[in-house]
């Protein structure tokens, strides 16, 4: 069995042992010491990494009694190595994890809501609550009163306590496990019954920041960030301000005000723009359409640039205007159209279907309109080509 120090002290970073066996599970080496303060996969908390002598700790898992760490190569029964922790991994899942537990507490207090689940993720971390909603004025509440409570420092102590100890305690909620009862205090706050890894005072978990809180399966599910991946979200949040600042040329506390006017600009160009595309497409297919040759069978051409959107409105006006088939091509954009009035005697969706795949071309559409997309210019071109030629014999 294995003697757990992260149990004795979170805090213990460094120490020497004895390497007790080796073992491998689905091809991957493991091996167990006297003592480890490498912390397992559990209770939602991930794993401790560091060294073992002069190899990686890669994985940490528990197994029954013993702790398996995954190391590259084995080590020999007997073996004294030095150990250590990466700290600041460790720390990080101290102030996450006692956050956690101090959140879960406001909540309850607050809102009268249980902790479902939590999740410590590599960036940010989580709780599912039993609410079925959370107004953004109850999380701000949740949020102040939480870091209230850090500034206070409560004491966080942990200890083991018998079934007829545990029976007296006010737990926060009952434990899974039946034997080996380890109680998380947090002073004048609660008693909890967890395995992990915590602070010894809620002042070190540094502050608390709740980025959202989003409805998940019948629940509410908070994201947040304690300690110094908080403060690294307000550095990052900064820098953002910081940049739209000086693109907008502006104060920070006027950003939205800014951004508000800028997109009320776009719409009002956007509208403008529409309008000018459409006048452009209408002289377009006139002049199109005033320039064909005698008997032509076909309107066709090759655009060097031009979104899909934009063949599509030209297509439309140019069948409004003649009962000849139409073929345009974005040759930048890799896109084609075909369309018709009506009168020609083809479906332009059963033309693609057939016709596309020579050219590694994927579409499709109506009988009066159809739009393909190809991987490269070479395909477009090849097809722009292939179909004019077929088009046209097929009127002649």
């Amino acid at each position: 069995m294995t003697k757990k120090l992260y149990y004795e002290s979170a805090y213990m970073q460094e120490w020497q042992t004895t390497v007790t066996g080796s073992l491998q599970r689905e091809g991957k080496e493991y091996v167990t010491l006297a003592e480890t303060a490498f912390y397992p996969h559990g209770g939602g908390q991930p794993c401790d990494t560091g060294q073992i002598g002069n190899m990686p700790v890669l994985d940490v898992i528990l197994e029954g009694e013993e702790v398996l760490h995954q190391v590259e190569t084995a080590l020999l029964a007997g073996e004294t190595v030095n150990c250590a922790l990466d700290w600041e991994r460790r720390f990080d899942h101290m102030q996450q994890h006692s956050g956690q537990h101090l959140l879960s507490a406001l909540f309850r207090e607050q809102c009268g809501a249980q902790t479902l689940s939590f999740h410590l993720g590599v960036d940010y971390a989580t709780i599912d609550i039993a609410l079925s909603e959370l107004e953004p004025q109850q999380l701000s509440a949740v949020e102040a009163e939480v870091n209230r409570h850090i500034y206070m420092n409560h004491a966080v102590s942990s200890y083991f306590v018998s079934e007829e100890e545990l029976a007296r305690l006010p737990l926060a909620k009952q434990p899974k496990v039946t034997e080996n009862f380890r109680i998380v205090e947090i002073s004048n706050i609660e008693y909890n019954a967890c395995g992990g890894t915590h602070v010894s005072a809620t002042g070190a978990i540094g502050m608390i920041k709740l980025l959202r809180a989003d409805k998940q399966k019948g629940h509410v599910r908070v994201t947040f960030k304690c300690g110094g991946r908080a403060l690294r979200e307000f550095n990052d949040q900064s820098r953002i301000l910081g940049v739209l600042a000086a693109k907008y040329n502006t104060g920070k506390d006027e950003i939205i005000d800014r951004i508000e006017k800028w997109e009320q600009e776009q719409k009002r160009l956007e509208t403008e723009l529409g309008w000018l595309k459409e006048s452009n497409d209408t002289y377009a297919a006139q002049e199109m359409v005033a320039a064909l040759e005698p008997g032509a069978g076909l309107i066709r051409r090759c655009f060097e640039a031009k979104p899909l959107k934009d063949l599509q409105s030209l297509a439309a006006k140019l069948t409004a205007l003649t009962d000849l088939p139409v073929l345009l091509l974005s040759a930048a954009d890799n896109k084609a159209v075909l369309a018709h009035s009506g009168q020609a005697g083809f479906s332009c969706g059963a033309f693609f279907k057939a016709e596309l795949g020579a050219f590694s071309g994927k579409g499709g559409g109506s009988d009066k309109l159809a739009q393909a997309g190809f991987p490269s210019r070479e395909d477009a071109l090849a097809f722009y080509e292939f179909a004019g030629q077929k088009l046209r014999a097929a009127e002649e």
